[in-house]
């Protein structure tokens, strides 16, 4: 079943703290949720399904239904990392086309700086029952920063990629971000910064990774009938894809993602081509995760993207593919481990005009977000939204 004009996405909201010590998560997710639906103007008595990840407190979707005082009877807890509020916007357009619901809600929340979590540097078991995995790996002791390292260094030995690159994406994020008033980091920085910060795991220094903050946000998707009814602009879902990326038995090959594999079929259903895209939202825990979600996406031949990413190329007004218009993660907002979140709201606020004008993609009727979960270098998840505006 093809998702193509299935759904709308009728309210966003971007919780503006990056540091909540005097917010639970149960509140960010009931204040971006209310933030969200009065933006599409609706109300808690509209909502009929509720999505979220593993960051909602309690028993999930059970404790986060009961706090926020909703009645769904759809409700969806996928939890695939990063990637999975991504594809929770196409999980909400599959419900709704399946008549499940009228109106999904879907809530991030985190508070990974408040609580002081070393995310991408401290080896982490993720405790209880060890998962398949973890005996084989964890004596070796993965970090998250040294996993996107090995595909980095990979990367440039298989293709010639550089440090200097790499360094580009932060460069256009911070240019970006200096628009925002939100932003955790707003001073624009230069490619000499970049390599000139510490190294974290080579070849990605300090400047290379994404921030660590607090914060949320929530997505509304509707109907069609709904958004006909509703006076915001009307963005339409036109293709999602979702995937996983594992070990694979050891036959893994570090230099691509399971982009590779929510590219080519959210594209065919959307009916759309990477060249007919004026904006992209790129998950951006590192920098070597832009370039090769870039690659794999079809923006860039394999082992190009350090050539499409240089000179400015991202930078909004500048650059020939504008990308992370709000700072992304490596600038601005990274809520814990599922931020692709994120990636949806600023794809929205592009397509409807309403992105800070400085950086404003002109005349973006066509914009990609795209979500990674997990890790780069073993398994992780993907998934890919296109969206139009009507």
């Amino acid at each position: 079943m093809s998702l193509k004009g299935k759904a709308y996405i009728a309210g966003i909201y971007e919780h503006p703290t990056r540091l909540a010590t005097d917010l639970s998560l149960a509140m960010i997710h009931a204040e971006v949720a209310k933030g969200a639906l009065e933006d599409a103007g609706l109300t808690n008595a509209d909502v009929d399904g509720y999505f979220c990840a593993g960051d909602a407190p309690g028993l999930g979707p059970m404790s986060m239904v009961e706090y926020m005082g909703l009645k769904p009877r759809h409700i969806d807890s996928t939890d695939i990392g990063g990637s999975s509020y991504v594809a929770h916007v196409g999980h909400a357009v599959e419900a709704i086309a399946a008549g499940k619901c009228k109106v999904a809600l879907i809530t991030l929340a985190g508070r990974p700086r408040a609580e002081g979590m070393a995310t991408g540097t401290v080896p982490r078991s993720r405790g209880g029952t060890p998962t398949p995995d973890e005996p084989f790996e964890f004596p070796y002791g993965p970090t998250v920063v040294n996993m996107y390292a090995m595909c980095a260094m990979r990367h440039m030995h298989q293709y010639g990629t550089t440090s200097e690159q790499l360094a580009w994406i932060k460069v256009a994020a911070s240019h970006h971000a200096q628009h925002n008033p939100h932003a955790l980091l707003r001073d624009v920085v230069t490619v000499e910064d970049v390599v000139g910060s510490p190294m974290i795991a080579d070849p990605l220094h300090r400047l290379d990774c994404c921030v660590i903050t607090d914060g949320g946000g929530a997505i509304v998707v509707v109907a069609p009938e709904i958004a006909k009814s509703l006076k915001r602009p009307k963005v339409k879902v036109l293709g999602a894809a979702e995937a996983l990326k594992t070990q694979m038995g050891g036959k893994v090959d570090l230099t691509y993602s399971g982009a590779a594999y929510t590219g080519p079929p959210a594209f065919a259903e959307a009916g759309v081509k990477p060249s007919d895209v004026k904006y992209v939202s790129i998950y951006d825990s590192f920098t070597i995760t832009v370039l090769m979600q870039l690659e794999d996406l079809g923006f860039a031949e394999k082992g190009k993207g350090g050539q499409l990413v240089a000179d400015g190329n991202l930078i909004s007004g500048v650059g020939k593919l504008p990308f992370n218009t709000d700072g992304g993660g490596l600038c601005s907002n990274h809520p814990g481990n599922r931020g692709g979140l994120t990636k949806v709201l600023e794809a929205v606020r592009q397509v409807r005009g309403e992105a800070h004008p400085k950086v404003q993609v002109e005349n973006c009727d066509l914009a990609l977000a795209h979500g990674t979960g997990g890790s780069l270098g073993s398994r992780h998840g993907s998934a890919t939204v296109i969206l139009e505006r009507e």
